[in-house]
Protein backbone atom coordinates (compact mmCIF):
# COMPACT_ATOMS: atom_id res chain seq x y z
CA UNK A 1 0.00 0.00 0.00
CA UNK A 2 1.09 3.33 -0.73
CA UNK A 3 0.91 5.00 2.80
CA UNK A 4 2.76 1.75 3.86
CA UNK A 5 5.41 2.87 1.92
CA UNK A 6 5.46 6.46 2.35
CA UNK A 7 5.93 5.35 6.39
CA UNK A 8 9.32 4.69 5.59
CA UNK A 9 12.18 3.48 8.28
CA UNK A 10 14.43 6.19 10.06
CA UNK A 11 16.52 8.66 7.73
CA UNK A 12 19.16 10.93 8.75
CA UNK A 13 17.16 14.72 8.16
CA UNK A 14 19.32 17.50 8.76
CA UNK A 15 22.09 14.78 10.66
CA UNK A 16 19.78 14.17 12.71
CA UNK A 17 18.77 10.60 13.41
CA UNK A 18 15.05 10.08 14.19
CA UNK A 19 13.99 6.94 15.44
CA UNK A 20 10.29 5.53 14.64
CA UNK A 21 9.08 5.31 18.58
CA UNK A 22 10.78 8.60 19.60
CA UNK A 23 7.11 10.12 17.83
CA UNK A 24 4.46 7.35 19.03
CA UNK A 25 2.30 9.61 21.70
CA UNK A 26 1.08 13.30 21.26
CA UNK A 27 1.71 13.66 24.75
CA UNK A 28 5.50 13.00 24.85
CA UNK A 29 6.67 14.89 21.88
CA UNK A 30 10.76 14.88 21.16
CA UNK A 31 12.38 16.55 18.87
CA UNK A 32 15.57 16.48 18.13
CA UNK A 33 18.96 18.65 19.19
CA UNK A 34 18.79 20.89 15.85
CA UNK A 35 16.46 21.21 12.86
CA UNK A 36 17.33 23.09 9.81
CA UNK A 37 14.20 24.46 7.39
CA UNK A 38 14.56 26.28 4.49
CA UNK A 39 13.16 29.50 3.19
CA UNK A 40 12.76 32.77 1.26
CA UNK A 41 15.28 35.52 1.72
CA UNK A 42 16.10 37.47 4.91
CA UNK A 43 13.34 39.69 6.03
CA UNK A 44 10.27 37.76 3.97
CA UNK A 45 6.96 36.53 5.61
CA UNK A 46 7.89 33.06 4.72
CA UNK A 47 11.41 33.63 6.47
CA UNK A 48 10.18 35.93 9.55
CA UNK A 49 7.88 32.75 10.22
CA UNK A 50 10.00 30.07 10.47
CA UNK A 51 12.43 31.83 12.79
CA UNK A 52 9.02 32.59 15.20
CA UNK A 53 8.34 28.34 14.78
CA UNK A 54 11.92 27.90 15.24
CA UNK A 55 11.68 30.13 18.68
CA UNK A 56 9.16 28.07 19.70
CA UNK A 57 10.94 25.04 19.38
CA UNK A 58 13.61 26.25 21.54
CA UNK A 59 11.96 27.87 24.35
CA UNK A 60 9.73 23.89 24.21
CA UNK A 61 11.92 21.56 23.46
CA UNK A 62 15.57 22.80 23.46
CA UNK A 63 16.01 22.46 19.59
CA UNK A 64 17.83 24.90 18.02
CA UNK A 65 16.07 25.72 14.23
CA UNK A 66 18.59 26.85 11.30
CA UNK A 67 16.68 28.61 8.85
CA UNK A 68 18.59 28.73 5.94
CA UNK A 69 17.38 31.62 3.40
CA UNK A 70 17.45 31.01 -0.47
CA UNK A 71 16.58 33.03 -3.24
CA UNK A 72 14.69 31.16 -5.30
CA UNK A 73 12.34 27.65 -5.17
CA UNK A 74 15.33 25.02 -6.32
CA UNK A 75 17.71 26.45 -3.72
CA UNK A 76 15.19 25.78 -1.26
CA UNK A 77 14.10 22.64 -2.21
CA UNK A 78 17.65 21.43 -2.87
CA UNK A 79 18.79 21.49 0.69
CA UNK A 80 15.46 19.28 1.12
CA UNK A 81 16.04 16.76 -1.32
CA UNK A 82 19.53 16.36 0.00
CA UNK A 83 18.39 15.46 3.42
CA UNK A 84 20.09 18.15 4.94
CA UNK A 85 16.93 20.17 6.19
CA UNK A 86 13.35 18.97 7.76
CA UNK A 87 11.37 21.23 5.60
CA UNK A 88 10.98 23.82 3.26
CA UNK A 89 8.70 27.04 3.73
CA UNK A 90 7.25 27.39 0.00
CA UNK A 91 4.92 28.95 -1.63
CA UNK A 92 3.41 28.06 -5.15
CA UNK A 93 6.53 26.55 -6.34
CA UNK A 94 5.24 23.50 -4.30
CA UNK A 95 2.92 23.15 -6.71
CA UNK A 96 5.24 23.43 -9.53
CA UNK A 97 7.47 21.19 -8.20
CA UNK A 98 5.04 18.45 -7.58
CA UNK A 99 4.26 18.66 -11.28
CA UNK A 100 7.56 18.86 -12.34
CA UNK A 101 6.89 22.12 -14.71
CA UNK A 102 8.91 24.72 -15.70
CA UNK A 103 12.60 24.55 -13.86
CA UNK A 104 11.48 21.42 -12.22
CA UNK A 105 10.69 20.19 -15.61
CA UNK A 106 14.37 19.41 -16.06
CA UNK A 107 16.81 16.69 -16.01
CA UNK A 108 18.45 17.55 -12.50
CA UNK A 109 14.41 17.40 -10.79
CA UNK A 110 11.54 16.09 -12.52
CA UNK A 111 8.32 15.91 -10.22
CA UNK A 112 8.57 16.33 -6.50
CA UNK A 113 6.55 14.24 -4.25
CA UNK A 114 6.03 17.07 -2.11
CA UNK A 115 3.69 16.78 0.98
CA UNK A 116 2.44 19.50 3.44
CA UNK A 117 3.27 20.11 7.00
CA UNK A 118 1.12 23.17 7.79
CA UNK A 119 0.28 26.15 5.85
CA UNK A 120 -0.90 29.81 6.31
CA UNK A 121 -3.50 31.80 5.58
CA UNK A 122 -4.02 35.18 7.46
CA UNK A 123 -4.91 38.35 6.65
CA UNK A 124 -2.63 38.97 3.98
CA UNK A 125 -2.81 38.44 0.20
CA UNK A 126 0.56 38.03 -2.72
CA UNK A 127 -0.22 40.07 -5.80
CA UNK A 128 2.49 42.65 -7.88
CA UNK A 129 3.28 45.71 -5.56
CA UNK A 130 3.93 48.75 -7.73
CA UNK A 131 5.52 51.65 -6.93
CA UNK A 132 3.49 54.37 -6.31
CA UNK A 133 5.36 56.83 -8.31
CA UNK A 134 4.36 55.34 -11.67
CA UNK A 135 1.20 56.09 -11.63
CA UNK A 136 -0.02 53.30 -11.86
CA UNK A 137 -3.79 52.74 -10.46
CA UNK A 138 -5.01 49.68 -12.52
CA UNK A 139 -3.20 45.98 -13.59
CA UNK A 140 -3.52 47.17 -17.09
CA UNK A 141 -1.81 50.24 -16.44
CA UNK A 142 1.26 48.01 -16.35
CA UNK A 143 1.49 47.75 -20.18
CA UNK A 144 4.94 48.78 -21.20
CA UNK A 145 6.22 49.47 -17.33
CA UNK A 146 9.34 46.84 -16.05
CA UNK A 147 8.08 43.82 -14.35
CA UNK A 148 10.56 42.08 -11.83
CA UNK A 149 11.28 38.42 -12.75
CA UNK A 150 13.30 35.73 -10.61
CA UNK A 151 15.81 33.51 -12.11
CA UNK A 152 14.96 29.59 -11.43
CA UNK A 153 11.84 30.66 -8.78
CA UNK A 154 8.68 29.80 -11.55
CA UNK A 155 6.51 30.56 -8.40
CA UNK A 156 7.02 34.10 -8.29
CA UNK A 157 7.30 34.38 -11.83
CA UNK A 158 4.25 32.47 -12.74
CA UNK A 159 2.56 34.19 -10.20
CA UNK A 160 3.39 37.82 -11.52
CA UNK A 161 2.14 36.28 -14.98
CA UNK A 162 -1.17 34.77 -13.47
CA UNK A 163 -1.62 39.09 -12.34
CA UNK A 164 -0.66 40.38 -15.21
CA UNK A 165 -3.44 37.93 -17.09
CA UNK A 166 -6.02 39.18 -15.00
CA UNK A 167 -5.60 42.41 -16.62
CA UNK A 168 -5.55 40.71 -19.92
CA UNK A 169 -1.69 40.86 -20.24
CA UNK A 170 1.48 38.40 -20.85
CA UNK A 171 4.50 39.09 -20.58
CA UNK A 172 5.51 40.41 -23.85
CA UNK A 173 2.73 43.41 -22.88
CA UNK A 174 5.61 44.29 -20.06
CA UNK A 175 9.62 44.97 -19.57
CA UNK A 176 11.03 41.87 -17.97
CA UNK A 177 13.51 42.67 -15.88
CA UNK A 178 15.22 39.67 -13.91
CA UNK A 179 16.84 39.17 -10.77
CA UNK A 180 18.75 37.13 -9.65
CA UNK A 181 16.78 36.81 -5.94
CA UNK A 182 13.44 37.92 -4.23
CA UNK A 183 15.40 40.01 -2.29
CA UNK A 184 17.07 41.41 -5.14
CA UNK A 185 13.96 42.12 -6.99
CA UNK A 186 11.98 44.31 -4.81
CA UNK A 187 15.67 46.32 -4.07
CA UNK A 188 15.38 46.96 -7.81
CA UNK A 189 12.04 48.38 -7.25
CA UNK A 190 13.01 50.64 -4.22
CA UNK A 191 16.01 51.75 -6.85
CA UNK A 192 13.91 52.59 -9.93
CA UNK A 193 15.73 49.49 -12.20
CA UNK A 194 11.51 47.67 -12.04
CA UNK A 195 8.54 49.28 -11.19
CA UNK A 196 6.55 46.24 -10.52
CA UNK A 197 7.17 42.97 -8.22
CA UNK A 198 5.40 40.10 -6.67
CA UNK A 199 5.39 39.36 -2.91
CA UNK A 200 2.86 39.08 -0.08
CA UNK A 201 1.46 42.17 1.26
CA UNK A 202 3.23 41.27 4.74
CA UNK A 203 6.98 40.52 3.16
CA UNK A 204 9.56 43.13 4.89
CA UNK A 205 10.83 44.06 1.50
CA UNK A 206 7.26 45.76 0.62
CA UNK A 207 7.12 47.17 3.48
CA UNK A 208 10.82 48.72 3.32
CA UNK A 209 9.30 49.89 -0.59
CA UNK A 210 5.95 51.81 1.18
CA UNK A 211 8.55 53.61 2.92
CA UNK A 212 10.68 54.58 0.49
CA UNK A 213 10.32 57.79 -1.49
CA UNK A 214 8.69 55.71 -4.42
CA UNK A 215 5.46 54.58 -2.23
CA UNK A 216 3.86 51.04 -2.84
CA UNK A 217 0.33 50.66 -4.28
CA UNK A 218 -1.21 47.39 -4.81
CA UNK A 219 -3.42 47.49 -7.22
CA UNK A 220 -7.34 45.55 -6.72
CA UNK A 221 -8.14 42.51 -8.39
CA UNK A 222 -12.34 42.68 -8.13
CA UNK A 223 -13.71 39.52 -6.99
CA UNK A 224 -17.15 40.18 -8.85
CA UNK A 225 -14.40 40.69 -11.96
CA UNK A 226 -15.63 36.52 -13.08
CA UNK A 227 -13.38 37.09 -16.55
CA UNK A 228 -10.76 38.79 -14.96
CA UNK A 229 -10.58 35.74 -12.46
CA UNK A 230 -10.91 33.39 -15.12
CA UNK A 231 -8.14 34.74 -16.80
CA UNK A 232 -5.80 34.94 -13.55
CA UNK A 233 -6.66 30.81 -12.66
CA UNK A 234 -5.92 30.26 -15.91
CA UNK A 235 -2.16 30.78 -15.15
CA UNK A 236 -2.55 30.65 -11.92
CA UNK A 237 -5.17 27.75 -10.94
CA UNK A 238 -3.87 28.10 -6.91
CA UNK A 239 -4.84 31.53 -6.52
CA UNK A 240 -8.61 32.79 -4.93
CA UNK A 241 -9.99 36.02 -4.41
CA UNK A 242 -9.34 37.25 -0.57
CA UNK A 243 -9.57 40.90 0.51
CA UNK A 244 -6.29 41.85 2.28
CA UNK A 245 -6.52 43.47 5.70
CA UNK A 246 -2.30 43.75 6.70
CA UNK A 247 0.74 44.69 4.51
CA UNK A 248 2.12 47.36 3.60
CA UNK A 249 -0.18 50.46 3.08
CA UNK A 250 -3.21 48.51 4.07
CA UNK A 251 -5.40 47.96 7.00
CA UNK A 252 -8.77 46.94 8.09
CA UNK A 253 -9.73 50.42 7.46
CA UNK A 254 -8.07 50.22 3.93
CA UNK A 255 -8.44 46.74 2.59
CA UNK A 256 -7.98 45.77 -0.78
CA UNK A 257 -9.49 43.03 -2.91
CA UNK A 258 -6.45 40.81 -4.14
CA UNK A 259 -5.48 37.38 -4.30
CA UNK A 260 -3.82 34.59 -2.26
CA UNK A 261 -2.64 31.27 -1.91
CA UNK A 262 -1.31 29.71 1.27
CA UNK A 263 2.19 31.07 2.23
CA UNK A 264 3.97 29.92 3.44
CA UNK A 265 3.81 26.56 3.11
CA UNK A 266 5.67 24.29 5.03
CA UNK A 267 6.87 21.04 3.11
CA UNK A 268 8.37 17.40 3.38
CA UNK A 269 8.90 14.46 0.86
CA UNK A 270 6.47 11.70 0.60
CA UNK A 271 9.73 9.69 1.94
CA UNK A 272 10.46 11.31 5.07
CA UNK A 273 9.22 9.28 8.36
CA UNK A 274 5.93 9.94 8.93
CA UNK A 275 7.07 10.10 13.14
CA UNK A 276 9.35 12.81 12.10
CA UNK A 277 6.73 14.84 10.39
CA UNK A 278 3.85 14.23 13.09
CA UNK A 279 6.35 15.36 15.71
CA UNK A 280 7.20 18.72 14.32
CA UNK A 281 3.65 19.11 12.79
CA UNK A 282 2.40 18.31 16.37
CA UNK A 283 4.61 20.74 18.31
CA UNK A 284 3.48 23.91 15.46
CA UNK A 285 -0.40 22.98 16.38
CA UNK A 286 0.04 22.23 20.44
CA UNK A 287 2.24 25.41 20.65
CA UNK A 288 0.59 27.64 18.69
CA UNK A 289 -0.14 30.35 20.97
CA UNK A 290 3.61 30.72 21.47
CA UNK A 291 4.40 31.90 18.01
CA UNK A 292 1.31 32.99 16.63
CA UNK A 293 2.48 36.69 17.21
CA UNK A 294 6.04 36.01 16.62
CA UNK A 295 5.79 37.41 12.42
CA UNK A 296 2.69 38.79 10.58
CA UNK A 297 1.14 36.09 8.95
CA UNK A 298 1.77 33.72 11.41
CA UNK A 299 -1.81 33.19 12.74
CA UNK A 300 -2.92 31.62 9.91
CA UNK A 301 -1.31 28.43 11.08
CA UNK A 302 -3.58 27.66 13.32
CA UNK A 303 -4.83 24.03 12.78
CA UNK A 304 -8.27 24.90 12.10
CA UNK A 305 -7.35 27.42 9.36
CA UNK A 306 -5.55 25.07 7.14
CA UNK A 307 -6.82 25.53 3.61
CA UNK A 308 -8.67 22.46 2.96
CA UNK A 309 -8.37 20.21 -0.13
CA UNK A 310 -6.30 22.29 -2.05
CA UNK A 311 -3.67 21.31 -4.76
CA UNK A 312 -0.59 19.09 -3.06
CA UNK A 313 -1.38 16.54 -0.40
CA UNK A 314 -0.65 16.58 3.17
CA UNK A 315 2.03 14.63 4.45
CA UNK A 316 0.30 11.18 6.45
CA UNK A 317 2.38 12.49 9.82
CA UNK A 318 0.59 15.60 9.14
CA UNK A 319 -2.44 14.02 8.60
CA UNK A 320 -2.27 12.33 12.25
CA UNK A 321 -1.51 15.69 13.99
CA UNK A 322 -4.82 17.15 12.32
CA UNK A 323 -6.85 14.16 13.12
CA UNK A 324 -5.87 14.30 16.70
CA UNK A 325 -6.74 17.84 16.69
CA UNK A 326 -10.46 17.38 15.67
CA UNK A 327 -9.18 19.05 11.76
CA UNK A 328 -9.52 16.31 9.29
CA UNK A 329 -12.78 14.86 7.66
CA UNK A 330 -13.25 12.21 5.44
CA UNK A 331 -13.76 14.44 2.69
CA UNK A 332 -10.40 15.46 2.64
CA UNK A 333 -9.08 11.87 3.66
CA UNK A 334 -10.63 11.37 -0.28
CA UNK A 335 -8.82 13.76 -1.87
CA UNK A 336 -5.72 13.52 -0.17
CA UNK A 337 -5.48 10.43 -1.68
CA UNK A 338 -6.36 10.82 -5.05
CA UNK A 339 -3.23 14.07 -4.88
CA UNK A 340 -1.32 11.40 -3.62
CA UNK A 341 -2.14 8.58 -6.80
CA UNK A 342 -1.81 11.80 -8.88
CA UNK A 343 2.02 12.03 -7.10
CA UNK A 344 2.12 8.21 -8.40
CA UNK A 345 1.41 9.21 -11.78
CA UNK A 346 3.96 12.14 -12.45
CA UNK A 347 6.26 10.04 -10.67
CA UNK A 348 5.64 7.27 -13.11
CA UNK A 349 5.59 9.61 -16.51
CA UNK A 350 9.13 10.69 -15.20
CA UNK A 351 10.81 7.21 -14.80
CA UNK A 352 9.43 6.21 -18.15
CA UNK A 353 10.64 9.06 -20.02
CA UNK A 354 13.90 9.01 -18.53
CA UNK A 355 14.07 5.47 -20.30
CA UNK A 356 12.89 6.42 -23.35
CA UNK A 357 16.27 8.18 -24.64
CA UNK A 358 15.00 11.57 -23.93
CA UNK A 359 17.11 13.92 -25.93
CA UNK A 360 20.29 16.01 -24.37
CA UNK A 361 18.86 19.64 -25.35
CA UNK A 362 17.34 21.31 -22.59
CA UNK A 363 14.47 22.76 -24.74
CA UNK A 364 14.20 19.82 -26.43
CA UNK A 365 14.25 18.09 -22.84
CA UNK A 366 11.67 19.90 -21.39
CA UNK A 367 9.26 19.99 -24.47
CA UNK A 368 9.19 15.50 -24.60
CA UNK A 369 8.81 15.54 -21.40
CA UNK A 370 5.68 17.82 -21.08
CA UNK A 371 4.14 16.24 -24.12
CA UNK A 372 4.89 12.44 -22.01
CA UNK A 373 3.20 14.89 -18.53
CA UNK A 374 0.17 15.21 -20.61
CA UNK A 375 -0.20 11.97 -22.02
CA UNK A 376 0.39 10.18 -18.66
CA UNK A 377 -1.95 12.62 -16.75
CA UNK A 378 -4.93 12.13 -19.47
CA UNK A 379 -4.66 8.37 -19.78
CA UNK A 380 -5.09 8.97 -15.88
CA UNK A 381 -7.95 10.61 -16.73
CA UNK A 382 -6.50 13.62 -14.39
CA UNK A 383 -5.84 17.63 -15.10
CA UNK A 384 -3.23 18.44 -16.83
CA UNK A 385 -3.03 22.04 -15.22
CA UNK A 386 -1.29 23.73 -17.93
CA UNK A 387 -1.54 24.72 -21.34
CA UNK A 388 1.59 22.74 -23.15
Amino acid sequence: MLRGLLMLAPALVAGISFASTRYAFAEDIKLPATLTFTAYDTGTAGFNIAVGVGKMMKDKYGTDVRVLPAGNDVARLAPLRAKRAASAAMGSGTYFAQEGVFEFGSKEWGPQPLQILLSTVDCNCGSLGVAADTGVKELKDLRGKRVGFVVGSPALNQNSLAVLAFAGLTQKDVKAVEFASYGAMWKGLINNDVDAAFGTTITGPAKEAETSPRGLIWPPLPAKDKEGWARMQKVGSFFFPQLATCGAGISPEKPVELGNYPYPIFVAYASQPADQVYAITKAMIVNYDAYKDSAPGAGGLAADRQTKNWVVPVHPGAVKALKEAGQWSDAQEAHNNKLIKRQEVLGAAWAAYGKSNPPSDDKAFLDGWMKARAAALAKADMPNGFEE
